[in-house]
C-alpha cells in the first residue's frame, strides 16, 4: 500500500498509479490518498487530536488497513472520512482555500471598517458567533503567508484552470492578498507622516505566524523591503525566525532583544503576534522609543489604552482613539 500524505494535484494518485503498473505489472498494491491537516507550531495536537482524517482509496483492504492504522485515534472519537481518491486530494486544496478566503473576508472588511469607522474586531465577534460561518480565521492582519495557503490556492486555481472550469473567487483571493501585504508598508509610512526617509523603523515578528520560523510569503518580505527602499532603516526582531530572514533579507539590522530593536527608533511596527509581544512593559516602550508611533498590523493592543499612554497608534480596521 503507498500512501500519500503530502499535498498534491488532483490526479496525483493516479498518475503514481499508473507509474507502479507500468513498472511491476504483477504486483498487487493500492495507492491512497490520506492528506495531511496538521498546522505549524501545533503539529502533534493536531495529529493526537485532528478534526478528522480523510482517507481516498478505491480498495476494499486498503480501506480496512487504514481504519486500524488509525484505531488508537479512536478514543478521542475522531471522524475518518473514506472517500474516493480524487476527493480526498481536492479535499485538502478546498480546506485551505476557504480559510485564506475567510482570512481575505475579513481583510477587507478591515479596510471598510477603517473608512466607515466601525471596528473590525467587533464585526468579526459579531458575524463569527453565527455557527453557519465560526469564529476562526477571522483576525484581521497584514495578510496570510506560510507554507500552504499561497501555495495551495495557486495549485487549486491551476487545477481549475486546467479543467475549464475557474474558482474565479480563489482567483481574486490571491490577487486581494498579494495587493495587501504590499499596501501594509503604506500604511506604516502614512502614520509616519508620509515620510520615512532617513528615519528607523523597528519590526517586531518576521515569520509569517508566531510559534514557526517559516519565512515562506510572509507578510514582513513585502513590507520591509518596501520600508527599505522609502529610505527607513529597519532594526528587526523575532523570536524564531531571524537565521531565516537574513537569507531573504540581508540588508537590515537584526537584533538579540525585542529592546535593542526599539530602543531608538522612531517608531514600531508589529507585523507577527507572537505571544511575548502581546505583554511588553508599555511604559518601557514610551522611554525607550526615540518616537511615539506604534503601528500594530495584528491588533494586539488596545487603541485607547494606547492613547493614554502618549502614542500615536495605528491599527487594522479599528478606529482611532477620540
Amino acid at each position: 500500500m503507498v500512501v500519500t500524505k503530502s499535498t498534491v494535484p488532483v490526479g496525483t494518485g493516479d498518475e503514481v498509479e499508473a507509474i507502479l503498473r507500468k513498472t511491476r505489472p504483477d504486483a498487487e498494491f493500492a495507492v491512497v490518498s490520506n492528506p495531511e491537516f496538521l498546522r505549524e507550531g501545533a503539529a502533534i495536537k493536531d495529529f493526537m487530536i485532528p478534526d478528522r482524517v480523510v482517507v481516498g482509496c478505491d480498495d476494499e483492504r486498503a480501506r480496512e488497513v487504514m481504519h486500524e492504522l488509525y484505531r488508537p485515534l479512536f478514543l478521542n472519537e475522531t471522524p475518518i472520512l473514506f472517500t474516493a481518491r480524487r476527493t480526498s486530494e481536492l479535499i485538502k486544496y478546498a480546506a485551505n482555500a476557504f480559510l485564506a478566503l475567510k482570512i481575505t473576508f475579513i481583510n477587507e472588511i478591515a479596510d471598510l471598517c477603517e473608512h466607515v469607522g466601525a471596528n473590525v474586531q467587533e464585526v468579526s465577534r459579531g458575524i463569527g458567533l453565527d455557527g453557519r460561518i465560526g469564529s476562526k480565521f477571522l483576525n484581521a492582519g497584514p495578510g496570510y503567508g506560510g507554507s500552504c495557503f499561497p501555495k495551495d490556492t495557486l495549485a487549486l486555481t491551476k487545477t481549475a484552470h486546467d479543467a475549464a472550469s475557474p474558482v474565479r473567487i480563489i482567483d481574486t483571493v490571491i490577487e486581494v492578498n498579494n495587493a495587501r501585504k504590499k499596501a501594509m508598508a503604506d500604511k506604516v509610512i502614512a502614520a509616519m507622516g508620509g515620510d520615512v526617509s532617513g528615519r528607523t523603523v523597528a519590526v517586531l515578528g518576521l515569520a509569517f505566524k508566531p510559534n514557526t520560523d517559516d519565512m515562506r510569503d510572509a507578510p514582513s518580505l513585502d513590507i520591509i523591503p518596501a520600508l527599505t527602499a522609502a529610505g527607513a532603516h529597519v532594526k528587526a526582531y523575532d523570536p524564531e525566525a531571524m537565521e531565516e530572514a537574513e537569507k531573504l533579507m540581508p540588508d537590515i539590522t537584526y537584533c538579540g532583544t525585542v529592546w535593542q530593536a526599539i530602543t531608538g527608533a522612531d517608531a514600531l511596527v508589529i507585523i507577527t503576534e507572537w505571544h511575548q509581544f502581546r505583554a511588553l512593559d508599555r511604559q518601557r516602550l514610551k522611554d525607550s522609543l526615540a518616537g511615539d508611533i506604534v503601528v500594530d498590523l495584528r491588533n494586539i493592543y488596545e487603541p485607547d489604552d494606547m492613547a493614554r499612554r502618549g502614542f500615536r497608534y495605528t491599527s487594522v480596521g479599528r478606529p482611532a482613539p477620540a
